[in-house]
């Protein structure tokens, strides 16, 4: 586990960056594919858990969601809109683009649901970050801020690497992942906007350079 900012740690996964896993404070952000939970719940050992988030409900994100809940008694949040597909998987595909991919995913990663216990809303505090909604990869995708250190934890809205390929860099997520790509687009410019010092990414490395991000959202289709 890699501290990238005062309060806010990195847990090791495989392959490096490619699902990433935060813990938040005192809350876990994301828990990987269904396959990860051995590998979180061994890095959380010793340190206080109280609740567990995710940025939004997709497979690779809350995969070992009720593994790692169950495990360590905590409850579940998730955004007003993606706590349904939370609680029964089964929604997440229906509402995923219809490709071989994701069919294949849904069925290697997806873990099983869980209840959820708050639902986030704009504005809401967790751990000391802001909660903001940013949809289009999914239609309740949020992202936590905190504005003192200007730390964002931005999920699936961009990726700082290729997920297929493992190059780095910004990057729009697959159009095969995300339902409404022009939503998100209006959700990267959201964040662009608040220039952060550090970025973390669901997939690919944390970025420390607020003028790149913003060059990126500027070369957004409008």
């Amino acid at each position: 586990m890699k501290e990238l900012a005062p309060g806010l740690w990195q847990l090791s996964g495989f392959p490096p960056q490619g699902i990433n896993v935060y813990l938040m404070g005192d809350v876990l952000v994301d828990a990987a594919t269904r396959r990860a939970g051995r590998r979180i719940l061994r890095q959380l050992e010793g340190r206080q858990v109280v609740a567990h988030a995710l940025t939004h409900a997709h497979p690779d994100h809350q995969g070992a969601s009720h593994e790692v809940c169950t495990a360590l008694g905590i409850p579940f949040w998730v955004s007003e809109a993606d706590a349904d597909a939370a609680e029964d998987p089964r929604l997440i595909g229906e509402r995923q683009p219809k490709t071989r991919l994701n069919s294949v995913i849904g069925r290697v990663w997806t873990g099983p649901g869980h209840p959820v216990d708050r639902r986030l809303r704009e504005g809401d505090d967790v751990a000391g970050f802001k909660v903001l909604d940013v949809p289009g990869h999914s239609a309740g995708h949020v992202a936590y801020w905190r504005e003192s250190d200007r730390v964002l934890v931005l999920g699936d809205v961009l990726n700082s690497m290729d997920v297929l390929t493992g190059w780095r860099g910004l990057r729009e997520p697959k159009w095969f992942f995300t339902p409404d790509p022009e939503r998100n687009r209006e959700s990267i410019r959201k964040l662009a906007a608040l220039e952060p010092s550090l970025a973390v990414f669901g997939h690919g490395p944390p970025l420390r350079d607020a003028r790149s991000l913003a060059d990126f959202a500027a070369k957004l289709p409008a």
